[in-house]
């Protein structure tokens, strides 16, 4: 820390004049001295000199947004805090949803809040190639109770040797919501992205059609596809190969149906979940709550009913009412003691799961430099939680080279 002595005050009094008091006398030796010379020692001969610490420049924290607060959003904001500088990142995460999860989103019933269902993920797998490289990351997630080992039944599962399935007691969304927590950074939610502009060495980002504000780094966690819809600067930063390979990415589609019941509904199924293979619409159902083990009489039972890709592709336009009756129906021929739900949800997936990645699975891609715009999420790598979190890993890696 630098210092600066500061010198005693000047003697009292005035000068030489009549009526006033003299200054001091000073030996001849002392008046020939430089006057620099007398000043240095005059300070060293008063023990009782004062030191003053200039204050501290504080560092110029970057602002960096994080477009998602999906699983890959959520992953970047809390690995950023844990691994720069406090004071460095000044992290804000926007989603355009009312909440947190993306595609590993959790919904309620409007009856009761604490009925729900997951209507994305419906559990994480922990495949044994990634069971030691990501251990950490399971382990925290598990001590914090957000994950847990999934032991109900599941029928026309088909696992791999050394798998491990794990449910989320609160809801999947419960996972991106852990890690948003951990960072301690500004969400904002019902902010959706419309535009980005370079703008004196830093990005305009718009949102809402009418609002923008201004980033140092600016981060790109949606699917492939909503990137590409981006307009402003961004349409030209993005180089004609970079062009090709991002529309190359592809997603399966589908719809999710929630059901939700009244406290005390009997639904009665020897299986938690059951995957589907021979109807056209239906491909996987689940018992929610039964599924999470959170089975309680004071509050109801949940459903969830995943389509096909193939019935997703068909109807993906359709109107949803429509489609969530055809899907009822359906549903009633393979359960047709089903009880009728308090209320329901029909959730359209247009992007769904990753079906062909970026070309190579980079996990992110780097469009900008100075100032810096990365893209990320499955779309780069796949659709699986050690998907995201390899993403996310290598998008934080991406930042911290650039600073």
């Amino acid at each position: 820390m630098l210092h600066v002595s500061v010198p005693p005050p000047p003697p009292t009094g005035g000068s030489q004049q009549q009526g006033g008091s003299a200054c001091p006398a000073r030996s001849v030796s002392q008046l020939h001295k430089p006057r620099r010379k007398r000043r240095e020692e005059k300070e060293e001969e008063d023990p009782a000199r004062l030191t003053t610490a200039l204050p501290a420049v504080a560092p110029v924290m970057a602002r960096v947004l994080v477009v998602g607060a999906g699983l890959t959003g959520s992953l970047c904001a809390a690995l950023l805090r844990r691994e720069l500088p406090q004071g460095l990142l000044r992290i804000v995460v926007w989603d355009k949803a009312r909440g947190a999860g993306g595609r590993m989103s959790t919904s309620r019933s409007s009856h009761d809040p604490r009925c729900s269902a997951d209507l994305g993920a419906q559990y994480i797998t922990c495949l044994p190639d990634y069971a030691k490289k990501h251990q950490s990351f399971y382990e925290d997630l598990v001590t914090h109770s957000v994950l847990k080992p999934l032991t109900a039944p599941i029928e026309g599962v088909q696992m791999k040797d050394g798998a491990e399935n794990f449910v989320t007691p609160q809801g999947i969304s419960s996972i991106a919501k852990h890690y948003l927590k951990e960072s301690g950074v500004d969400v904002r939610y019902t902010h959706q992205v419309t535009h980005i502009f370079l703008k004196d060495g830093k990005w305009q980002v718009g949102f809402n059609i009418d609002s923008s504000d201004q980033f140092d780094v600016v981060i790109l966690t949606m699917p492939v596809p909503q990137i590409l819809q981006l307009r402003g600067d961004i349409k030209n930063i993005i180089n004609k190969s970079q062009r090709q390979q991002l529309e190359s990415v592809s997603y399966s589609s589908r719809f999710a149906l929630g059901l939700f019941y009244e406290a005390g509904t009997q639904i009665n199924a020897p299986w938690a979940a059951q995957y589907i293979s021979d109807n056209p619409c239906i491909r996987f159902i689940s018992i929610d709550n039964k599924k999470r083990n959170i089975e309680s009489p004071d509050i109801g039972p949940s459903i969830v009913v995943h389509t096909s890709v193939a019935f997703g592709t068909g109807h993906l336009e359709w109107d949803k009412q429509k489609v969530q009756q055809l899907i009822l129906d359906e549903l009633k021929n393979i359960m047709p003691s089903l009880p009728k739900p308090e209320s329901i949800k029909c959730q359209r997936w247009r992007y769904s799961q990753v079906t062909q990645a970026f070309p190579s699975s980079p996990g992110q891609i780097t469009l900008h430099t100075k100032p810096l715009l990365v893209c990320g999420g499955d779309g780069f790598i796949h659709s699986t939680f050690d998907g995201c979190l390899d993403s996310a890993m290598s998008i934080v890696e991406a930042l911290k080279s650039s600073l």
